[in-house]
């Protein structure tokens, strides 16, 4: 059997952004090579247009020391990273972009200014991560949420955690999402709490308190990828062996099975954020370009389909 062509989940994503319109992104403080190259190769992709905040000067030194042509693209001035990640916030506030970018600051700085209560882009979900990986092994992208924002997950922390990945997964045209929540084992043990939260998910997914997608679990991750191992263990269920999102218990399990796998599997994971106005590119100093482009794609086609959600709903209301 031929072997999966690599990239090729990120290549679709990439080329389902051909035929939406380049999203507004204000692209915070990007003062790196990795960063700046990255946003103005999604804007040449015609995947984004980027409103590039931070210090200008040092900005259009980068853009020349690298060969790249900034005389398309916006540029608004700030002059460290906070007042960038401020700045841009502000942006998104007055409605002239639809995303946000990391640039070459932490991602706390941003998040702080993304969660401010009086002038930052909070809803009433909590903010989480999900890293949606190219496997060559799997045959689909595989949803990893949340290993990069919620450290120690609540049983109500984690509805929006699932709720975000969920909607998400509708974006990127997966209708009705499998959704394995992990733990170490498949079976309840009143000793493990995530199993305790997976047997109450499943129930609230049950009573409609979480809705869009097919839960089960508990399930340990050979369960939850792996139809041999879940027929092994005699698991029926239409989720296991066939997830899209993996829900992990906390933010250290989440953060270790996602570099495992792009360490070990020389799997790719593009990131982003979800829960706030807009979705948030949340990369790493260690993406390479190829994985920061899906990350534009993946924020992309999720603002799109929220636009078109938003005036679906105006319509219905007029």
């Amino acid at each position: 059997m031929a072997e999966p062509r690599k990239h090729q989940k990120y290549d679709a994503l990439i080329g389902a952004c051909r035929a939406l319109a380049p999203v507004r992104t204000a692209v915070v403080h990007p003062c790196d090579e990795a960063s700046l190259a990255a946003a103005v190769e999604a804007a040449t992709a015609r995947i984004i247009s980027p409103v590039l905040v931070g210090p200008q000067a040092r900005i259009r030194r980068l853009a020349a020391s690298l060969n790249l042509d900034l005389s398309a693209l916006q540029l608004v001035d700030a002059p460290h990273s906070h007042a960038a990640a401020e700045q841009a916030v502000q942006i998104v506030r007055a409605g002239q972009a639809d995303a946000l970018m990391k640039g070459s600051l932490h991602s706390d700085e941003l998040l702080a200014e993304v969660v401010r209560k009086d002038t930052g882009i909070r809803t009433e979900r909590r903010i989480s991560h999900v890293f949606i990986m190219d496997v060559s092994t799997y045959p689909k992208p595989l949803f990893i949420t949340d290993a990069a924002v919620n450290i120690l997950p609540t049983l109500d922390d984690k509805v929006d955690i699932v709720q975000n990945a969920i909607e998400l997964a509708h974006a990127l045209g997966i209708g009705l999402p499998k959704v394995a929540i992990l733990s170490a084992i498949e079976t309840i043990n009143s000793k493990i709490p995530s199993t305790i939260d997976a047997a109450c998910l499943c129930k609230m997914a049950e009573r409609n308190q979480i809705t869009g997608a097919l839960l089960d679990g508990p399930l340990a991750l050979d369960n939850a990828i792996s139809r041999e191992a879940a027929a092994l263990k005699h698991i029926a269920s239409p989720v296991a062996g066939d997830a899209d999102i993996l829900l992990v218990p906390d933010l250290e399990a989440g953060n270790m099975l996602a570099k495992e796998l792009t360490f070990l599997a020389n799997a790719d994971a593009a990131g982003i954020v979800l829960g706030a106005r807009v979705p948030i590119i949340l990369t790493s100093r260690a993406d390479n370009v190829r994985t920061r482009m899906a990350s534009c794609a993946v924020a992309a086609i999720y603002a799109h389909a929220r636009r078109v959600a938003a005036s679906e709903i105006g319509k219905l209301a007029d």
